[in-house]
């Protein structure tokens, strides 16, 4: 990549996390603990198109998320965002993922992501700690900066495949109660899974014997040897 193309990849990038301000509680115009109603409308998505991870103890929720630039946006500018996701707990958003577009930021380094960000929302922090990040190889994400407030979280991460970065916004009261659920979710389900596999094979089992039944009644009256 060029100096000219590094230059207009992370000034594209600075600029639009610049458009929505610096404020840990917002990011363009989705803000953390807000209805799954308001995020939906918020993304130009219909609330129905969300998806139940877990329905116990409590509901945990996701809906996938495309980024609008404003309308006063430069039009020449690339936004360097490709998707996300939003993760509702309760009925409320505690988690944004922001994946980021690897053609757009290609050639970038972590110290320059750092850099770009930290223009919008100060000095990051380094702490040597993994969140929770599910992918296609894993479960988890190293963190590699972190810029915080009493109540929320921003986390610069690696992709599951190291093509690329993300960015996972989190509520930290709204995230602890979430991550809490799911552990319990996955629990119940463990616990659970032996049964609900023996129902499964039941039903099965009965379906298949209706149907020879239903196919018995309709072949022998007709069988001739």
């Amino acid at each position: 990549m060029s100096l000219d193309r590094f230059g207009a990849a992370i000034g594209a990038f600075v600029i639009c996390v610049g458009l929505y301000g610096g404020d840990l509680s917002n990011y363009r115009g989705l803000s953390l603990g807000m209805s799954v109603t308001a995020a939906a409308k918020e993304a130009g998505s219909r609330p129905s198109e969300i998806t139940t991870l877990h329905q116990r103890p409590v509901a945990i929720q996701e809906m996938q998320w495309w980024p609008r630039m404003p309308l006063l946006a430069d039009p020449t500018k690339s936004d360097p965002v490709k998707d996300g996701s939003l993760c509702f707990y309760n009925g409320e958003l505690y988690r944004i993922v922001v994946n980021y577009n690897r053609y757009k930021i290609e050639g970038m380094t972590a110290e320059d992501m750092i850099a770009g960000i930290s223009t919008v929302y100060g000095a990051a922090a380094r702490p040597a700690v993994d969140i929770p990040f599910h992918s296609s190889y894993a479960e988890s994400a190293e963190v590699i900066a972190r810029w915080e407030n009493a109540d929320n979280s921003y986390n610069l991460v690696r992709t599951g495949d190291q093509s690329s970065f993300a960015l996972v916004l989190y509520s930290k009261k709204l995230d602890g109660l979430a991550q809490t659920a799911i552990a319990e979710a996955l629990r119940l389900e463990a616990q659970e899974a032996p049964q609900i596999e023996l129902e499964k094979q039941k039903r099965k089992d009965d379906e298949e014997r209706v149907a020879l039944e239903s196919a018995r009644t309709a072949n022998k009256p007709n069988f001739r040897p």
